[in-house]
């Protein structure tokens, strides 16, 4: 296992520029498409690199930080952060018509603007991020923090170092300005709010299948699978398969000073274990009757000392199956009725805890970050309706992503099981935020329900569109390129996750607005007083949206 280890991350560490020269490679094609400049994407990804370099070595202050974490840190900030880039970008441009002559106060007011808005929406993918603290195993409490302190030095450096940039550089954005690449999107929008049922249809039947392959999907454990076959571990691990049919090593640990007659018993009952090939302890060579105190210090002492005395049992099982496991407890059972404070440790038996683990680590994540991205809806919002909708919806879509390696026969990486829950929840929400909050104040104004649902979808959709492109190309190139399976099927999930969560916010979320109008106006503060279904008739949707 320490080979197996090393080895993977001296491949990590290696990649990684190579991840971060991908992500930002995609990121700036879809900033290309998606904005009217072509200053614009330079400017964005200055910004958040140098967020990313003080996320980096800030982490110099927590002592040391897992290779993985490392790894992912620059690809995951570049993703879930270039959404405050773009509400600064357009709060700028929407004040500079206000004052025309006056770019600096132009820009105090988009810093004000934007530093409200990024707040709430940054507060939900940072209680995605820290639902992983919770997490037994330290690789979420690492990655939980690192990343929770990475978005909110994004927020800090959207507010502080990127309007400096924008003004210095604001001549040559206009300059270099073209005509967007990208439609309103109306007729799309207009199509979905019509077709509104079929999207609630999909939502009911689709829940089904997609909650049954999301809890069925198969999870691995080993670290070996899904690496190269040429890294050197790989190679030895293959050669002793081979010629020596080794699979797996586990080592037993009794206390010394234990009678021969009990040790050679229990060596006995081991080897008659399932799937056990020999078992190597002194018993084994000296025999009950031959004392100790024969055997020469120099060699008593590789396999005893004041404490322990240890034996080898080879197995026939790999790591991590269920063969294994079945063997690992029944020689637990036998050291165990032997001495009470024997165990048996190694690859396997580490493994085993760490399957137990993960299984209570999955479910309080996932609970954890459902909680507390509720509670910052509510509050925000003050409704009791909402959350339950909003995050309904961004759950569909996760169980969606889940569900997908289960009905493609994928196995999934314990560690990516787990994290995808809390980060696709808490970085894909803000899109679900995002068109609520227009359907709310346009609510709030005496707009009817489907006025305001459609006033919402139109306003919102482009954004929606271009924030899930940009997180779907920060992690997709990752999934090309990483020959190590634990990060690339994390960066899968997650590219996969985007646009899942793109599509069923803007398809069956307003579908969902619309259906429970009723409810959400009785359960929201600010919405109490509205009639249900009254329409506002001088409003139109055309002079809303400018």
């Amino acid at each position: 296992m320490t080979g197996l280890v090393t080895d993977i991350k001296d491949l990590a560490l290696s990649e990684i520029p190579i991840y971060v020269v991908i992500a930002a490679l995609f990121t700036f094609v879809v900033l290309m498409i998606t904005m009217d400049s072509f200053v614009t994407p330079f400017i964005f990804l200055g910004g958040i690199g140098l967020s990313v370099l003080y996320n980096l070595g800030s982490n110099y202050f927590l002592g040391e930080t897992s290779y993985i974490t490392t790894a992912l840190t620059a690809v995951l900030q570049l993703g879930v952060t270039m959404d405050y880039s773009i509400f600064l970008l357009e709060s700028f441009r929407a004040n500079k018509e206000r004052f025309p002559d006056d770019k600096e106060r132009a820009m105090a007011h988009a810093i004000s603007n934007t530093f409200r808005s990024v707040c709430g929406s940054s507060l939900t993918t940072v209680a995605g991020f820290i639902a992983l603290c919770a997490m037994t195993f330290a690789l979420g409490r690492d990655l939980g923090i690192v990343m929770s302190k990475g978005v909110v030095i994004g927020v800090i450096v959207c507010v502080t170092l990127l309007p400096c940039l924008i003004l210095v550089f604001d001549k040559w954005i206009e300059k270099w300005s073209h005509r967007e690449l990208l439609p309103a999107f109306h007729r799309l929008s207009d199509a979905i709010i019509k077709y509104r049922w079929i999207a609630i249809i999909v939502f009911v039947i689709g829940i089904i299948p997609a909650t049954y392959g999301n809890n069925h999907v198969s999870i691995y454990y080993n670290l070996d699978r899904g690496l190269p076959d040429d890294i050197p571990s790989a190679i030895a691990n293959k050669k002793l398969e081979d010629e020596f049919n080794m699979n797996v090593m586990h080592i037993v640990m009794l206390p010394s000073g234990m009678d021969s007659k009990e040790k050679t018993e229990a060596i006995k009952e081991m080897e008659v274990v399932e799937g056990v090939k020999w078992v190597v302890g002194m018993n084994s060579f000296l025999g009950a009757n031959v004392p100790e105190s024969m055997v020469p210090k120099e060699y008593k002492e590789m396999l005893s000392s004041d404490s322990y005395e240890l034996m080898f049992v080879c197995s026939n099982y790999k790591t991590a199956s269920d063969e294994v496991n079945r063997q690992i407890k029944q020689l637990n059972d036998i050291v165990k009725k032997v001495d009470s404070s024997s165990m048996v440790i190694g690859e396997a038996p580490l493994t085993k805890d760490l399957m137990d683990v993960t299984n209570v680590d999955l479910k309080n994540v996932n609970y954890l970050s459902i909680i507390a991205i509720f509670i910052i809806i509510m509050v925000t919002f003050k409704s009791i309706s909402l959350p339950v909708v909003l995050v309904s919806v961004i759950e569909f879509a996760i169980f969606i992503n889940m569900a997908v390696p289960y009905y493609s026969n994928t196995p999934l990486v314990f560690v990516a099981s787990i994290v995808i829950g809390s980060i696709q929840l808490g970085a894909t929400v803000d899109y679900a935020i995002l068109m609520t909050s227009r359907y709310h104040k346009e609510r709030t104004k005496g707009a009817g329900k489907s006025e305001a649902v459609s006033i919402a979808h139109k306003a919102s959709i482009k954004s929606i569109i271009i924030s899930g492109s940009c997180f779907f190309a920060a992690t997709f190139g990752i999934t090309l390129y990483s020959s190590i399976d634990m990060i690339g099927s994390i960066c899968t999930l997650l590219a996969r996750g985007a646009v899942i969560s793109v599509i069923v916010v803007i398809c069956i979320l307003p579908a969902m607005l619309w259906l429970f109008d009723p409810v959400i106006c009785k359960t929201t503060w600010d919405l109490r007083h509205v009639k249900i279904g009254k329409v506002k008739p001088a409003k139109t949707i055309e002079k809303v949206r400018e």
